[in-house]
C-alpha cells in the first residue's frame, strides 16, 4: 500500500533515472518529459554501475532535491553469476544513496517476489520468491530501502510487461507479435493454457510518475487485476493482421510456471489513485499494434 506525502501531485525538481536507458527506464522518462519534469537520464555510458567506484560516481551526479528511480537491472535474472551483478548494481545505487541522500526514492522491482497462490496477489503477500529473478529483485528492493533510510521509498512491482520496445522478445504479446509480422507460427508452451496478468508499459510508466509526484512511500503492484491465457493472447495479438498465422500447441519439458494461475487484485492502485484504470489486454494488444506499424 501506498502513503503519499502529497495529496495532490508536486512534480519534483528533477527526476534522476538510474537505467534510463532500458524499457521501462525510457518509458518513464518519456513519460515525465511530456509532463514537463526535468529528467536526468544516466545509462551505462554515463555511470557503469559495476565498475569500481561506481558508487562515488553516482553520488556526484545526484543533489538532494531529485527524487530517484532505480530502474537498472540485468533481467531476467537467470544464472547465479546474473544475480550476482545484479546485487553488485544494487550495491552501487545504495552507496550512491547513502553519499548523496535525496529527496524520494523509487524503485522498479518486480512480481516475481511473491510465492504462488491460488488466491489474487496483493501488496500484502508473502514474499517467498521461487527463482533468481525473485531473489534478485526482492535483494535490491532490501537493499536500497536500507539505503534509503529516512527518505521516503517506494517500490513498484509490475507482473509481465508489454509494449512496442520491449528488447527481451519474452514469451508472451512481445514474442506473439513480432512472430505475427513475419507471418511465422506461434507456437505455445502446451496449449497456452497457462492464464496471467499482463500490464502496457505505459501503464507502469504512468504510476511511477504519479508515485515520484506524491512522494509516495510504500509497496504497489502494477497489475490489471485481469488474467488471460496464452492463448487468448496470441489470438488477440493475431486479430489485428489482416493475414492469419498459426498458433499451434507444443509439448511442455515441465511443469506449467505457477501452476498455470498467477492472479492480481488491483484495488491498492485504485486506492492510490481514484481515477487511474489499467489498460486491458485488448486494448493494450491493440494499442501496441498500432506503434508498431505507425498508425498512432
Amino acid at each position: 500500500m501506498l502513503e503519499h506525502l502529497h495529496p495532490r501531485p508536486v512534480p519534483p525538481s528533477r527526476v534522476v533515472i538510474v537505467g534510463a536507458g532500458g524499457f521501462v527506464g525510457a518509458a518513464i522518462g518519456l513519460r515525465l518529459r511530456e509532463r514537463g519534469i526535468p529528467v536526468l537520464g544516466l545509462t551505462r555510458a554515463d555511470v557503469d554501475l559495476l565498475a569500481d567506484g561506481a558508487g562515488e560516481r553516482l553520488a556526484a551526479r545526484l543533489q538532494a532535491g531529485d527524487a530517484v528511480v532505480a530502474a537498472a537491472a540485468i533481467a531476467p535474472c537467470r544464472t547465479p553469476a546474473m544475480l550476482r551483478d545484479n546485487v553488485r548494481i544494487a550495491e552501487t545505487c545504495a552507496e550512491a544513496l547513502r553519499l548523496a541522500p535525496v529527496a524520494h526514492v523509487l524503485n522498479i522491482g518486480s512480481d516475481a517476489i511473491y510465492a504462488d497462490s491460488t488466491v489474487p496477489l496483493s501488496e500484502a503477500s508473502c514474499a517467498s520468491p521461487g527463482s533468481l529473478h525473485g531473489v534478485m529483485h526482492l535483494a535490491r528492493e532490501v537493499m536500497l530501502r536500507d539505503a534509503a533510510g529516512e527518505t521516503p521509498f517506494a517500490t513498484l512491482r509490475p507482473t509481465l510487461i508489454y509494449g512496442a520496445a520491449d528488447p527481451h522478445n519474452g514469451y508472451g504479446p512481445n514474442r506473439f507479435r513480432r512472430l505475427a509480422a513475419e507471418g511465422r507460427p506461434i507456437v505455445l508452451f502446451g496449449e497456452g493454457e497457462e492464464r496471467r496478468d499482463h500490464v502496457l508499459v505505459d501503464d507502469v510508466a504512468e504510476l511511477a510518475v504519479r508515485i515520484v509526484s506524491h512522494g509516495s512511500r510504500g509497496v504497489l503492484n502494477a497489475a490489471t487485476g485481469a488474467v488471460i491465457s496464452f492463448r487468448e493472447a496470441a489470438e488477440l495479438v493475431v486479430s489485428a493482421f489482416p493475414r492469419a498465422v498459426p498458433i499451434e500447441g507444443s509439448p511442455r519439458s515441465g511443469p506449467m510456471p505457477h501452476g498455470g494461475y498467477r492472479p492480481f487484485d488491483p484495488a491498492a492502485t485504485l486506492a492510490a489513485f481514484p481515477d487511474f484504470r489499467y489498460t486491458l489486454p485488448a486494448e493494450g494488444f491493440a494499442r501496441v499494434h498500432r506503434q508498431c506499424s505507425g498508425a498512432a
